[in-house]
């Protein structure tokens, strides 16, 4: 007998299902750290809907399941993204999302600082264009599209097919793919700014060399001058972990097996579990992927250049290179915002921040404060701060008195406090690493030590010997290379003095220890240290060749 309708529809369905059953993997790219809840949003405004969202939300749904990588929730209501309902999730998938979802600014800072703080993020093909006004893709928020990384829906025909090359082969995402480049049916966004490869890991983009880009012969307006087609990437925004494939147009795409994998390799990464280096593109050199392997991550601190304000600071780290830097409290931010780098700093000035950072492809890892207070009140409103700017480690020389409620405020962010040493008059408990080991004992192991390689020299403390008193309990290192080991000695870059730095590097590497940063503070001749500098950078991009 004929189906009727509605039997088609189920027939559809189970047929469906069962694709996308047959290739969902098996197994986790890794193994989660804790259970992990992965929150999709599959709302649209002024747009019906892609096909492919709910066969997207059936894959990840039994896909989490069977590899016991995740749970899923799925929801359409933007009161999930309130801060009480958001924080139960590890990240976001925003599902082919199109229009502007939602306009609550508080609904949009507590986004904002899920993500900064460490929460993941991803987002697939028509999320290029979510938070516009539709139709049109008229900008409504643009630090959306700078978390996500890029903007845009131009595209030809939904089974365009093109030649996809990937540009990292070695990256943990493209496992599934071999080594190997391919090809693909399908409907690919060509997006504009703030799509950066100095702000982006790209993944896998558009082979222009094997690829038609012409159309009736004619190159049409979607067509980048820079034939730069990038398909999917990865990065960080603050700590939080964004990604992005355009790649989800048809359903079919969610029945794929590499496909499936790709985008559980995807999820694992946002969610947590799966680590992957961020670095942009851009900024890639030999001696950086060197790095990478090692876990080393080598940054300026802003003490460096104190004398100038934060936003010059990070202008001078990304010249020199670096896509790290630290933080100080007592460095103006600019001369728009001419306050210091502080908690009391409002939202919509760490926002421009946040922004800035950005568009120079640096990441703030640590921040120097001298003190956190010991009240409930004043160290949550340090650490709030932490929070909404992202860093990992917070440099201080806090009152012993201090340190448990600090410890518990570290559980609670996930955000270390390491303790700095200046000399015995200046730091009187802190000054050897002994007494640091003392105040950490019996505490969280997100307290420990920043060691200041200077102050220790200067002081007839041995870097080495400290290196092997603290180890493990070393979060974080401020380096430095005397002109000669007195109280008076002053930096010279890094191996040509009395510092044996090759050596207290070389012995790092042998005890395993990654610290948040190989902070680069050079305290001499402070209005014209770039020589300076960049001799200190080669000097540890040499180590790290060496040590890979």
């Amino acid at each position: 007998m004929l189906a009727t309708p509605s039997l088609l529809g189920a027939e559809a369905e189970v047929s469906e299902r069962q694709k996308v059953e047959a290739a969902i993997p098996t197994k986790a790219f890794a193994t989660p750290r804790k259970p992990r809840k992965l929150l999709i949003f599959d709302h649209n405004v002024g747009y019906g809907g892609h096909p492919s969202s709910r066969t997207a939300n059936l894959a990840f749904e039994l896909m989490g399941r069977k590899t016991g990588a995740f749970e899923t929730v799925v929801s359409r209501d933007p009161a999930v993204f309130k801060p009480e309902s958001l924080r139960q999730f590890d990240a976001v998938f925003f599902n082919n999302n199109v229009g502007n979802l939602f306009e609550d600014a508080a609904l949009r800072q507590s986004l904002v600082e899920f993500v900064v703080a460490g929460g993941g993020m991803m987002g697939v093909h028509g999320t290029s264009v979510a938070f516009t006004r539709w139709p049109g893709a008229v900008e409504d928020w643009p630090e959306f599209g700078v978390m996500l990384g890029g903007r845009g829906a131009n595209h030809r025909a939904n089974t365009e097919h093109v030649f996809i090359k990937l540009d990292d082969p070695e990256h943990p995402l493209n496992a599934p793919f071999g080594g190997n480049g391919f090809d693909y049916r399908s409907e690919f966004f060509r997006v504009h700014e703030p799509y950066s490869r100095n702000r982006l890991r790209v993944l896998f983009s558009i082979d222009t060399a094997k690829t038609d880009l012409s159309e009736g012969g004619k190159r049409t307006k979607m067509e980048r001058a820079d034939n730069d087609y990038a398909l999917a990437w990865a990065r960080n925004y603050g700590r939080g972990r964004t990604f992005y494939c355009t790649i989800a147009h048809n359903p079919y795409v969610f029945w794929d097996p590499t496909m499936l994998r790709f985008y559980l390799a995807a999820a694992q990464f946002v969610l947590g579990d799966l680590p992957c280096p961020t670095i942009p593109s851009a900024r890639l050199t030999p001696a950086i992927r060197a790095q990478e392997k090692l876990g080393w991550r080598l940054g300026i601190e802003a003490y460096t250049f104190h004398k100038f304000t934060l936003f010059e600071t990070i202008e001078k780290t990304a010249q020199l290179g670096l896509p790290f830097m630290g933080g100080l409290s007592f460095q103006k931010v600019s001369k728009e915002i001419p306050k210091n780098f502080d908690p009391q700093l409002t939202d919509a000035e760490l926002r421009q921040i946040r922004l800035k950072l950005d568009a120079a492809g640096v990441r703030l890892l640590t921040y120097y404060i001298h003190n956190i207070p010991g009240d409930e009140a004043g160290c949550r409103r340090v650490f709030e701060f932490g929070r909404k700017i992202g860093i990992e480690t917070f440099m201080s020389e806090p009152a012993p008195e201090a340190l448990d409620t600090i410890g518990k405020f570290c559980d609670a962010y996930d955000i270390n406090v390491a303790i700095h040493n200046h000399d015995q008059k200046g730091s009187p408990l802190y000054w050897q690493p002994e007494g640091v080991l003392k105040a950490c004992e019996g505490r969280t192991k997100h307290l420990g030590a920043c060691g200041d390689l200077g102050y220790w020299m200067r002081a007839g403390i041995d870097p080495l010997k400290a290196l092997r008193t603290l180890k493990d309990r070393l979060i974080t290192v401020q380096m430095h290379d005397l002109n000669e080991l007195m109280a008076e000695g002053h930096d010279v870059p890094w191996g040509t003095g009395v510092g044996k730095t090759e050596e207290f590097l070389r012995e790092m590497h042998r005890l395993g220890i990654k610290p948040t940063m190989f902070g680069l503070e050079y305290s001499y001749n402070w209005l014209d240290s770039l020589p300076e500098i960049t001799r200190c950078v080669e000097f540890f991009n040499d180590v790290s060749l060496k040590l890979k």
